[in-house]
């Protein structure tokens, strides 16, 4: 098999073993430890499961592909670069997921997502489960969303644009577990910009760090804010 056709295989890999993990690791858990309900416990575990897609994907990339993880080299910057990007990116991606969120909620009066309901009782001052769960979506989606599947996509395709929509594209799939047109659209959004900086700037670093920048202050409002707003979070 040809070097595009093992990055191919990886790409499919990759997306399928994260679905799975998001959408079947939760039942498979449960037959062993038969939780009545979502309790923090099974989440934890939940969120353990994509660390083993990580390691799958890690060993695939060292065995089969026999090429580095990281197809663009990581470049360095200053610290004063590394902060305003992350502040850049952050507030980018606020005002610009709220407004999107905004017109969605306008035209389809959608209601806040179930699981967003059911994540707010299970983070309710649960301050070890809500950095684990931030630290878990920053390093995992950042390192295969982004440094794995993208730069894979531009290389097989030739195409820097198709790299771009396409990891965006399957990073929006990946939040429908959510349930809600919003955290569809908000992920895909955010995913554009992810990408379009990676692609720019080579470094994930600060995109793993703006990541669980997002999703930590969210969660963090999720113990404060009335559940009818929670679909203003863009989780």
């Amino acid at each position: 098999m040809s070097l595009n056709g093992r990055y191919s295989l990886g790409i499919v890999l990759t997306f399928v073993l994260l679905a799975a993990s998001m959408l079947y690791s939760i039942p498979l858990i449960n037959l062993f430890f038969n939780y009545k309900t979502l309790t923090a416990d099974l989440f934890f575990y939940n969120r353990l499961s994509l660390w083993l897609v990580l390691v799958l994907v890690l060993i695939y990339n060292f065995f089969l592909e026999n090429r580095s993880f990281f197809v663009w080299e990581e470049k360095k910057y200053s610290p004063l670069f590394y902060l305003g990007a992350v502040i850049s990116l952050y507030f980018i991606c606020l005002f610009g997921g709220a407004f999107l969120n905004a017109i969605i909620i306008f035209l389809t009066q959608e209601k806040p997502s179930e699981r967003l309901l059911d994540l707010k009782k299970l983070f309710k001052n649960n301050y070890f489960l809500i950095i684990f769960t931030c630290l878990t979506a920053g390093v995992i989606e950042e390192l295969l969303m982004r440094a794995y599947i993208q730069p894979r996509i531009e290389k097989i395709y030739n195409s820097p644009m198709l790299g771009v929509i396409v990891s965006s594209l399957l990073f929006g799939i990946l939040h429908s577990t959510y349930g809600t047109i919003g955290q569809v659209v908000v992920p895909f959004f955010i995913g554009i910009v992810f990408a379009l900086f990676y692609k720019k700037y080579s470094n994930i670093k600060i995109l793993i760090v703006c990541h669980f920048l997002i999703d930590f202050i969210s969660m963090m409002l999720m113990n404060f804010i009335d559940p009818k707003h929670l679909s203003l979070l863009n989780l």
